[in-house]
């Protein structure tokens, strides 16, 4: 027992020796290539077990035929050690030369291009988080495509909306001033009209910019789907009469929600105005709720024909209007949409910002929109 406690002292003193220089060496090397590095620490091991067998060897009093053999064994074992550690260190500079070249593709418009050069596990895992993230980039600049377009569309939208207004109030006021105006009541009752129209499309303006801010601001409260369709459809009613078209609400049920009465209101209201004029005389627009899961869905029928199927993953965006048949120009006081394209957008907004989502897909003869809503707890 006493001589293995020697032997194992004397391995441990050869042993530290050589690890304390490998540790200067690695702090030494820590900036440097991995293969340097990844040589040192096998050039350490060799070191540290030549050392630790040559002190025991001292000791035992090995024969120099022994000895000598020792030697041998221990030369050879460290040529292979060192000859593997140098070649798995090219391995690892080729793969993360490699990797760094496939990351200068990151970002760009052909996406990320992952290295052909077998990598290991570590490499393998930080190339596929490359790739991740060049496809969040990709989609993150194709959504900003998408919204630059759509706010350059608004603008063109906006500045058409108020061109004419605008011109035709600077006329009446001019002939007003004038006085070559038979009926000034008439033009007044004009202006105002003109100017409540202007009123609302700054209005929704004004509402979509606090929603794409994110500074909405909720006042939530647990509610019936059934109060809120019921509201919706009383304040639809005047337009549809007016319209000539019929509200049916017959399939509503009474399913709990927790949401902004109010905004949700607004939300059926526009979607039911443009279901409305989107419907023609002695059409029928429906309106449904149901329970799917953890969600209340309420969907809005129109008669409007149905909208192009290349146009569908357009119809919220900002400003969008679709076709003429989709979209007919508003009559003086039907309020809903300003006209501006901003409807749709406001529905979506407010919708998302109640952890909802909005859709739209074609049914027989027209269209359904539809929200999602959470479903209240308890």
């Amino acid at each position: 027992m006493k001589d293995l406690l020697l032997i194992a002292l004397f391995a441990g003193l050869g042993a530290t020796g050589a690890g304390l220089l490998g540790w200067v060496a690695v702090r030494l090397l820590r900036r440097r290539s991995m293969a340097l590095s990844l040589f040192c620490v096998a050039a350490v091991t060799v070191l540290a077990v030549t050392s630790g067998t040559f002190a025991v060897a001292q000791a035992m009093f090995l024969s120099r035929h022994d000895l000598g053999v020792v030697i041998t064994v221990l030369g050879m074992a460290s040529v292979v050690s060192l000859l593997t550690a140098a070649l798995l260190g090219r391995q690892v500079v080729a793969g993360s030369r490699a990797l760094a070249a496939a990351a200068r593709t990151v970002g760009s418009d052909a996406g990320f291009t992952a290295p052909e050069h077998p990598l290991g596990l570590e490499l393998a895992q930080l190339s596929a988080e490359l790739a991740a993230t060049s496809a969040r980039l990709a989609e993150s600049r194709a959504r900003e495509q998408t919204l630059d377009a759509s706010r350059r569309e608004l603008i063109a939208w906006i500045s058409h909306d108020l061109r004419t207004p605008l011109a035709g109030l600077r006329a009446m006021a001019e002939a007003l001033e004038d006085g070559v105006v038979d009926e000034p009541e008439h033009y007044l009752k004009r202006i105002r009209t003109e100017v409540e129209r202007l009123t609302g499309m700054v209005d929704d303006l004004f509402e979509l910019s606090r929603i794409q801010a994110g500074a909405l601001s909720l006042s939530v409260s647990r509610v019936s789907v059934y109060d809120l369709v019921d509201d919706a459809l009383a304040g639809a009613h005047p337009l549809a009469r007016q319209r000539g078209v019929r509200l049916e609400g017959g399939q509503v049920a009474a399913e709990p929600v927790e949401v902004d009465s109010r905004e949700i209101t607004r939300v059926l209201g526009n979607l039911l105005v443009n279901a409305i004029r989107s419907t023609p005389e002695d059409g029928v627009v429906a309106v449904s709720a149901r329970r799917e899961v953890d969600e209340v869905v309420l969907a809005v029928t129109d008669g409007c024909g149905g909208i192009p199927e290349q146009d569908l993953s357009r119809v919220f965006e900002t400003g969008w209007r679709g076709s003429a048949a989709r979209t007919p120009r508003r009559d003086p006081g039907e309020g809903g949409d300003s006209g501006a394209g901003l409807g749709l957008a406001i529905v979506r907004g407010i919708v998302e910002a109640h952890a909802g989502r909005a859709r739209v897909r074609n049914v027989a003869g027209g269209c359904c929109f539809e929200i999602a809503l959470p479903a209240a707890r308890g």
